[in-house]
């Protein structure tokens, strides 16, 4: 693949991070891609279904090894907005993806490079390739402007309109 197709499939993620926004969510998305063709894609429903897990890259991988009805991804590419907390790393090592993209660095739940190189312990019976930095500018931006919008008031959490409206 060239730097154009890699560009355009992390350009799916941040456009997969922009729902998540739009929804309330920390503005994370994630796309698996195989023989060039995306199988899945998500964002962050952490808020919105109230669940810790509701990450971007286990949501893609869940549906991705849905679609091709295996547990290993060993053929698939993963594109991600933001780097993955151990949850995801551990994700990503348990369903065997070999080369992880990444567009900015987590420094307080980083597992890839920040805090951890959970996707490069040869201790773990898998490891993967790791690009970081693909369309950082954007995805960073994203976040800040997120988180901004949050402490300023613009954006309430999910769960606080549901439970005014159940009341």
């Amino acid at each position: 693949m060239n730097e154009y197709q890699h560009m355009s499939f992390m350009q799916l993620a941040y456009e997969q991070a922009e729902i998540a926004y739009s929804q309330g969510e920390v503005p994370i998305g994630a796309v698996i891609v195989k023989n060039n063709e995306v199988i899945a894609s998500a964002y962050n429903h952490t808020e919105h279904h109230q669940n810790p897990i509701g990450h971007a890259e286990i949501l893609a991988i869940e549906r991705a090894a849905t679609i091709l009805q295996t547990r290993r991804l060993t053929d698939c590419t993963l594109y991600v907005t933001l780097e993955p907390c151990a949850m995801c790393a551990g994700a990503i090592v348990l369903s065997r993806i070999p080369i992880v993209y990444f567009a900015s660095k987590d420094a307080k739940a980083g597992a890839v490079h920040s805090l951890y190189g959970l996707l490069n312990d040869t201790r773990l019976n898998h490891q993967c390739k790791v690009h970081a930095g693909l369309m950082h500018e954007e995805c960073s931006t994203l976040l800040s402007m997120f988180f901004k919008q949050l402490r300023e008031g613009h954006i309430a959490k999910t769960h606080q309109h549901r439970q005014n409206r159940e009341e």
